[in-house]
């Protein structure tokens, strides 16, 4: 897997209005497209906590008072970074456009048996 955080970096964070057209002809349906942009967005939304809670968790520290919290900067400078990467949703949108996701139909002869 690429790091998503130099892929990421010529996307602009802002919403934009997309053609439901052009989305719907890249699958079978508008609904199809969806659920790949939303699987593809939890992937990359889990990606991206863990990546940051393992960052975060290198300034760590055991304290026993909550008043001993201290400001580290590097841990500041670090969460700002990721507010400030795009939503993953519009990450996964990106990458579903640019031809970059691949999926794969489940066989459907399973599904057609159940129901005759």
């Amino acid at each position: 897997m690429t790091d998503i955080k130099t892929k990421v970096q010529g996307i602009d964070p802002n919403v934009q209005a997309r053609d439901i057209q052009g989305l719907a002809n890249k699958a079978t349906n508008i609904y199809e497209v969806l659920a790949i942009i939303e699987k593809r967005a939890h992937q990359l939304s889990n990606d991206l906590k863990e990546e940051l809670h393992g960052k975060l968790e290198e300034f760590a520290t055991s304290a026993e008072a909550i008043e001993e919290v201290h400001e580290n900067k590097e841990q500041i400078e670090i969460s700002k970074f990721y507010e400030r990467l795009p939503n993953p949703t519009l990450i996964a949108t990106q990458e579903f456009l640019h031809g970059e996701l691949e999926f794969k139909y489940l066989d459907r002869t399973a599904d057609e048996e159940i129901e005759e």
